[in-house]
């Protein structure tokens, strides 16, 4: 997720406005910065600012932003420290698209333990190809990467021991909203009696109580662009069965035919087998109490 750049936002209601906007324009899901900025409002808010002037309460509001975002960066390291104690040696681990909390812990975890990492591809934005360019060519850490198409996930299953996903939101089922196609791949690693496993830092825990897809938050749907992988082109000519028809992999389609290109989806409790938080190792029904607190 990017940084809200200072000055942008005025007050509560312009940071408000200003998320939406962000996300909006990105095709993307607001529902982690929602709940990032909700829990930020709640923290440096807290506590009554008993100060003799404006200036001083605005100093005393500025520390306590700090203080959270200290403590939002270290959640990571933490989730980390705790989550790669369940990678074993010479276990393939399955992933989707692209997550820095996940990143942390496969490093981490590549520091004493040898392993292999397989990723779906993650259309529409190759998040999961740019995330295994990362493993592949991580300095430190050179970990056995494999892509494999996003369809073919249940091909690789059978081949695989766990499976670790991010999380752009965990709501107050204990379900989680990701990138689209976690839904899929967590329905799936139930199906071959593979752990499912979740990582997110706590300031992503939504107060919402979905129940299926059509209950996310609206997301802007992008233009869907259909690409054929298996056309290449050799001086300018397709080649194929089509390669006298065209000569590029984009397929357009008709305007009569309609499309849906959602940026995330939900995913149920009942598929997670734990949470990777930086409140500790959770199971979903644990999740509505730990909700409560953080906003006590």
């Amino acid at each position: 997720a990017g940084r809200i750049e200072v000055g942008k936002a005025g007050d509560a209601a312009g940071l408000r406005e200003y998320r939406t906007s962000l996300y909006h324009n990105k095709g993307r899901s607001q529902i982690a910065l929602a709940s990032g900025c909700d829990l930020f409002l709640k923290y440096v808010t807290r506590s009554f600012l008993e100060l003799p002037n404006f200036e001083s309460c605005r100093q005393e509001v500025l520390e306590r932003g700090q203080r959270f975002a200290g403590m939002s960066l270290a959640a990571r390291d933490r989730i980390a420290t705790v989550a790669s104690e369940f990678i074993q040696e010479g276990q393939t681990v399955l992933t989707h698209g692209w997550s820095r909390v996940v990143a942390s812990i496969l490093m981490q975890a590549a520091e004493t333990k040898n392993f292999d990492i397989v990723i779906l591809e993650g259309r529409p934005d190759a998040a999961g190809a740019k995330a295994a360019k990362f493993y592949a060519s991580h300095s430190s850490n050179n970990i056995p990467t494999k892509v494999v198409l996003d369809s073919a996930m249940g091909y690789i299953m059978e081949s695989v021991d766990i499976v670790l996903v991010g999380a752009e939101a965990v709501v107050e089922n204990g379900g989680c909203v990701n990138k689209v196609g976690t839904y899929a791949l967590a329905a799936c690693a139930k199906a071959h009696g593979k752990p499912f496993y979740v990582a997110a830092e706590s300031y992503k825990f939504a107060r919402l109580y979905p129940l299926n897809q059509k209950d996310l938050p609206h997301t802007t749907n992008i233009p869907l662009k259909v690409c054929d992988t298996t056309a290449s082109t050799a001086e300018g000519k397709g080649v194929g069965a089509d390669a006298a028809s065209s000569s590029s992999p984009i397929e357009d389609l008709p305007e009569n035919v309609a499309y849906e290109n959602p940026s995330c989806d939900y995913t149920p409790a009942k598929f997670i087998t734990l949470l990777f938080t930086d409140l500790g190792v959770l199971t979903p029904s644990a999740v509505s109490d730990e909700l409560i607190r953080l906003y006590q």
